[in-house]
């Protein structure tokens, strides 16, 4: 009884140690899985840092990038790219002056100050003023800005723009402007300059246009000739009236004296000299009747032609 009880508790302590063992493999079994995951934790934080020093690194190249680029857009909106004007600021430019345009302001029904014109306003022309509708026509003036301002002779810096009004009332016009496309910005252009006087650009203090003081002759430099356009005036071609009238090229001592040209603005009739005693001669450019903006737009194309202008 005594050996039977004694291998039974002996077996017994097997059993024991047997069933001992196998948290002792849980246990090493866990310390390696614990180990396992603190070297991902440590690998995914290292991961984390060097996604979080790309990400650093990332908006310090964009804001170079940035810094380089922001001193690109500081040329305001307004203003025409001349690139060859700085270089040619020195030279006697073209004076042309627009003369008789119908620049008048109306309050309509809502309050609202427009420019008075042929189609918006028929009824008030012939019932308040007592005019004829047809003499309204601020549209010619914006097509003749055009012409002049877009041709390469104003964009080589060589062009001065003037408009006298029928009010008498004396526009002084920036080279460097850019004129409205639209006929509904452009009047809304000219409304706001007959009320504040002037226009500046949007983000430069340069003046783009300005109303400035009577008479034109004050305003020209001494012996400057000038000439009116007219289809009772002498008959030349474009070349052929700039080889006559201009100088063989721009002139930069000053000796000699520049040219001026006086170019209706209206929709009917044509510049005298009794409006004008300044002018020497009445000059033609075609035999056939052209509009304003025809007439300046040949002007244009023979004193480049003239001066090797491309």
């Amino acid at each position: 009884d005594f050996h039977f009880t004694a291998s039974r508790h002996h077996s017994t302590n097997n059993i024991q140690t047997l069933q001992c063992r196998p948290p002792a493999l849980d246990y090493t079994m866990k310390s390696s899985s614990d180990d396992a995951s603190q070297s991902s934790e440590e690998q995914s934080d290292q991961e984390r840092q060097n996604v979080s020093q790309n990400d650093q690194e990332r908006p310090r190249k964009k804001m170079k990038s940035s810094q380089q680029g922001s001193h690109l857009s500081t040329v305001p909106l307004e203003l025409a790219t001349t690139t060859s004007s700085t270089q040619k600021g020195k030279k006697q430019p073209v004076i042309v002056l627009l003369d008789q345009a119908s620049l008048e302001t109306v309050k309509n029904r809502r309050g609202i100050y427009e420019l008075l014109n042929c189609d918006d306003h028929r009824e008030l022309c012939k019932t308040k003023l007592r005019k004829d509708p047809n003499l309204f026509r601020p549209d010619i003036l914006h097509q003749e800005l055009l012409a002049l301002l877009d041709s390469p002779l104003n964009k080589a810096g060589l062009l001065r723009v003037y408009i006298a009004t029928t009010k008498k009332v004396l526009i002084e016009v920036n080279p460097s402007i850019r004129i409205p496309r639209t006929y509904k910005r452009f009047a809304g252009l000219m409304v706001q300059l007959l009320h504040k006087m002037k226009i500046k650009a949007g983000n430069d203090s340069t003046t783009l246009l300005k109303i400035i003081k009577n008479p034109f002759s004050s305003h020209l430099p001494p012996g400057t000739r000038c000439y009116g356009f007219s289809c009772e005036g002498t008959l030349y071609s474009p070349i052929a009236l700039a080889k006559t009238v201009v100088p063989l090229e721009p002139d930069t001592t000053g000796n000699t004296p520049p040219t001026c040209f006086v170019v209706g603005a209206m929709s009917t009739g044509h510049i005298t000299i009794e409006d004008h005693p300044y002018i020497e001669k009445m000059i033609s450019i075609s035999s056939y009747p052209l509009s304003g903006a025809a007439a300046a737009s040949r002007l244009m194309g023979g004193i480049e032609h003239h001066w090797g202008i491309v």
